[in-house]
């Protein structure tokens, strides 16, 4: 059995429980998500594993940063894995729909399938599944909750051309 270590951080969001391996980061939750995940017994608190996730966060909200450098250590199906590697390559600021995204994995008729894993993305945020919209723009599901869907992508557009460290 992997050790687990986790810690809660206290986001503009709110908290988040953040949770990691010896390979990586594995989990962010939203406490006001809808399925908010628990510590689980057998996981140990600890906050020093997770000091520059914290830091890329932080520098994340302050619109100082636009792109993570962090270990994970993502966990699920082939299928999986390929949507949440695509949803990466997505620029912040922007937005696709499940549809394209589903094209860009190269399989065109799996936008269900593309919604189904990027609703189970465990890492929300530093694997960017806020970026994918419905096909009509509008904002449709989000494990944290559409409110903070919306406000991560007004976060992003509101710092998308600004140089890097200038805040509104």
């Amino acid at each position: 059995m992997k050790q687990i270590c986790y810690t809660h951080y206290d986001s503009p969001m709110g908290t988040m429980l953040l949770a990691a391996d010896e390979r990586g980061l594995r989990l962010i939750s939203f406490a006001s998500g809808k399925r908010p995940v628990r510590p689980q017994s057998g996981w140990q608190q600890d906050r020093a594993p997770f000091v520059e996730t914290i830091r890329q966060l932080r520098a994340y909200f302050d619109g100082e940063l636009k792109n993570f450098d962090l270990p994970l250590s993502l966990e699920g199906t082939e299928f999986q894995l390929r949507v949440w590697k695509s949803l990466c390559a997505i620029p912040y600021g922007q937005t696709i729909s499940y549809g394209q995204l589903a094209h860009r994995i190269g399989s065109p008729k799996a936008a269900r399938a593309v919604g189904l894993a990027n609703g189970s993305n465990p890492i929300p945020i530093i694997v960017p599944c806020h970026r994918v919209i419905g096909s009509n723009g509008s904002l449709v599901g989000y494990g944290g909750g559409l409110s903070n869907k919306k406000a991560l992508l007004f976060l992003e557009k509101q710092h998308e051309f600004l140089p890097f460290g200038v805040n509104q």
